[in-house]
Formats: structure tokens, sequence, C-alpha cells
């Protein structure tokens, strides 16, 4: 029964927020870290509700852009979970009636590119579909495969991503901002999604905010909705690891460096992208109404931010 009632609660806080007609929205895929929820080859106590309750597991990390007013959709990260999510785009913007513009790319984690092989030969066997990507990223799907192989037979067609400079899709701007991170293969950046009306900054991945030039606080006050980076939700979630290595900014942390804000700033915030270890993946844990109890937001898939 509890397991029901979790349940109802995610889908009661994902309706809480309702998109409007032709303003274009955002609309939440996935808020789980790269391997999602439950995650594999985990069969403790915070797992197995997952693994025994379908309803209950949680994809890696996406959003997209819907925009009813011009007809298009946009889609940000490609995770493993891209087969269950494009089906949940394709309910809410079919496309029949929605064009597909493509593809963002934060950066080259597992949970954030390799859904891009659904839309290899194998798969999809999809015609140039547009994938923006940083100067690494592309020369990494470049030069390396099976990457190369859907840049080859046009699967895929790269676009050119530069640090601070929009890219103008119809009605909207999306603009890439360069962000610390482990960058083996590529370098990662976050978003600003803007409309006429609204912007929202999307950061699934960042090393602690202190060392990110950008004062987290300052940005958060200059946009409408700020997804930011719930990894971890504090320094006991892994026993046995010593935490001071993880270079993730704790949700405990967030909460701390923007507990100033006021309560409408603070209720621009959504924390996305958790572990599955993570206590907020529990929409009745402890964790989850003290974060909401301080005016902060935890992301749901399903959940609609009109831009």
């Amino acid at each position: 029964m509890l397991k029901r009632v979790l349940f109802t609660v995610f889908l009661l806080s994902a309706s809480a927020v309702t998109a409007q007609p032709n303003v274009a929205y955002l609309y939440v895929l996935g808020v789980a870290q790269d391997a999602g929820y439950p995650q594999v080859g985990c069969y403790k106590s915070h797992c197995m509700p997952g693994w025994e309750q379908p309803a209950l597991r949680r994809g890696a990390t996406s959003i997209a852009l819907i925009d009813p007013g011009t007809k298009t959709k946009t889609l940000f990260e490609a995770t493993p979970s891209m087969p269950e999510q494009l089906y949940a785009l394709e309910q809410e913007a079919p496309s029949d009636k929605y064009a597909f513009n493509g593809v963002f790319l934060t950066h080259a984690h597992m949970g954030h590119y390799s859904g891009l092989l659904f839309f290899g030969h194998e798969a999809m066997g999809a015609n140039n579909v547009p994938v923006y990507a940083m100067p690494r990223m592309r020369a990494y799907l470049r030069a390396n495969g099976p990457w190369s192989q859907l840049v080859e037979y046009n699967n895929i067609a790269l676009q050119p991503l530069q640090h601070n400079h929009p890219v103008e899709l119809a009605g909207t701007n999306v603009t890439p901002l360069l962000v610390p991170h482990r960058d083996e293969f590529s370098e990662t950046v976050g978003y600003v999604i803007s409309s006429a009306h609204k912007s929202a900054l999307f950061i699934p991945d960042i090393n602690k905010w202190s060392v990110w030039e950008t004062n987290i606080a300052d940005i958060i006050k200059t946009v409408d909705y700020a997804l930011i980076d719930a990894t971890f939700y504090g320094e006991s979630e892994l026993p046995g690891r010593d935490m001071s290595k993880v270079p993730h900014p704790f949700v405990t942390e967030s909460m701390s460096i923007l507990g100033e804000l006021s309560s409408e700033q603070r209720n621009k915030v959504w924390f996305i992208h958790m572990n599955h270890t993570n206590p907020l993946l529990n929409a009745n844990s402890d964790e989850a109404k003290y974060v909401r109890s301080k005016g902060f937001n935890i992301a749901v898939e399903g959940l609609r931010l009109p831009l």
C-alpha cells in the first residue's frame, strides 16, 4: 500500500504545474542519475521497491522543450532510457503534429549521450537527427565507435555549440554554459532555455558550486526555473565511501547556499538527477518533506513548466 501511496504523491506533484495552450513548456522525462532507478545490480532495500513495482522506476534525467505555438519539440539528453522517454514524448507531443528539432547534449557520461545508439540502423535507423554538442563532444562522437557510425550513416547530424552563444529555435533560445565537471571525454555544459516570457536553467551535472565561476544564487535570480544537480542528498549517503571526494554539490549544500534567497527565489529550484541512493526519490521520505518545507521543489517525471 505504501508503494502505491508514494507513486500517487509523485503523480500529484507532477500535475501541480500544468501546460498552457500555445505556450512553450518544459516536460520532464527522467529524474534519476545516469543508470536510472533502481540501479542495475542493486538489490538493497532502497532499490527493491523499484524492481518489485515497475510504476516506481525512474529514467535517467532528461527534459523536453515542447512548443505548441510552433508545433516543435526538442530533447535534452540522449539517455539509456530513451525508448520509454521518446514514447512519453510521443504521447505528449505526437510526431504527426510536432516536428522534432533534435537533441541537445550536456556531456559524455553514460546517462547523457548513450541513448544516441537508438538512432542507429540497428534500432530507429534515423535520418540526420540534429545533435547539438560542444567542440570536444562533437570530436569525440566523430572519432570513436560506435558513435562515429551514427555520423557516417547520417543517422545523426552534429550541430555546433559555443559557450554562452544562443541557438535560436522557433520561438525559443537555448544557450549553453560551460560548467566544471569530470571531463574525461568532453566538456560539460548546462543550458539556459528561454522564450520571450520565461527562462529555465538546466544543470544536471556539475562539481561543487564553489568551483564554478558563476554564483548559482545570482543566476537563479535571473531565471524562472532552475533544474539543478541533486545526485546525492548528503554526506552520509554512501556508507564506506569518503564523500568528501565526491565532487557533486549535495542537496544539503545547495539548500544551505540558497537558503538566504527569498521564498519566491527558492521556489524556482527543482532538484533533479538523483542517484539511486538519494532519499528524494521517495516523495514521502523525511528528507523530501524537509526539502519541500524549505521552499524547494523535487522534479518528477511528467512535470510541466510553462515558458
